[in-house]
């Protein structure tokens, strides 16, 4: 049961100490590090996904944790806490009409094309856009480049192995599965891995957007930030995107979430369909 009080309220389980003071801490942290806004609704989340680190660590509540976290400053369990509290929904050809755009736009593009892919979580994403960038380019596509990034670094390490369940590919056309994806057989049955010449158009790496630096420095064709943007107050959302319009090449495309409108973006930018929007000027660097 939920025991509440004046000076603070526990999760549904008393496992574990979690009072409102906790909670308040928890939701600075990890604004501060990685952006996230956690609205009140999201207390039982956060229970439930670091309340892991407390029995990892043999750790009685949920204040001793956040002492320890915030005594190291950086280091591996601070990646482990963003870890715990970033969301990875993800699938093959997720919001499916974005991809004839993207291939439309690259077709028109000069070589080598390069596709930002900045949340990539488990790899469906920036797979799907090699796999347009092969179909679109044919003979061009071996200068192509996505550049795959995320904050977590465990989804990271899951997308780089290219391996999904056939349940996880379902949806895909039979010609693409053959295409694109060798079958798994043996102690492998009922997975697939991606082609090795799909694979080496993906480069993987962790990108915090809350960072000063981003290791993205290059001029690119498009930016895939899809369904980030809804973590994030408005602030954030702005100078995330203000940073975006100048990577892109004149003429890119920016991809955002079906969640995410015209309204949270640049002014550099214009609408070019559903929730897709063009460079339209030289953008101005504050």
């Amino acid at each position: 049961m939920t025991i509440e009080g004046h000076a603070s309220r526990l999760a549904v389980t008393t496992e574990f100490l979690f009072t409102d003071h906790d909670f308040s801490r928890i939701r600075t942290l990890i604004h501060r590090r990685a952006g996230i806004a956690l609205g009140e609704q999201k207390r039982q989340m956060v229970y439930s996904r670091l309340s892991r680190r407390l029995r990892e660590l043999a750790l009685p509540a949920f204040a001793s944790y956040l002492d320890q976290l915030e005594a190291r400053h950086d280091g591996d369990e601070w990646q482990l806490f963003i870890n715990a509290l970033t969301t990875n929904l993800t699938s093959f050809f997720r919001e499916a009409h974005h991809f004839p755009t993207l291939a439309g736009h690259v077709r028109k593009r000069q070589a080598p094309v390069t596709v930002w892919c900045a949340a990539a979580s488990t790899g469906e994403e920036p797979y799907s856009i090699a796999i347009t960038l092969m179909e679109a380019l044919g003979d061009r596509a071996g200068s192509a480049r996505v550049i795959a990034s995320d904050i977590d670094t465990a989804v990271l390490a899951k997308a780089a192995t290219g391996v999904f369940t056939t349940e996880q590919v379902r949806r895909l056309s039979p010609e693409r599965l053959r295409r694109f994806f060798n079958k798994g057989t043996g102690t492998n049955a009922g997975k697939v891995r991606v082609r090795p010449e799909v694979a080496a158009l993906v480069k993987f790496s962790r990108v915090n957007l809350l960072d000063t630096a981003w290791s993205v420095k290059e001029p690119v064709d498009a930016i895939f930030c899809r369904n980030v943007m809804i973590y994030f107050d408005k602030p954030t959302q702005k100078r995330v995107l203000d940073r975006f319009a100048p990577l892109l090449k004149p003429g890119g495309l920016l991809f955002a979430g079906h969640s995410e409108n015209a309204s949270l973006v640049n002014p550099a930018f214009r609408p070019l369909g559903q929730t897709v929007y063009e460079l339209s000027r030289t953008p101005v660097i504050a």
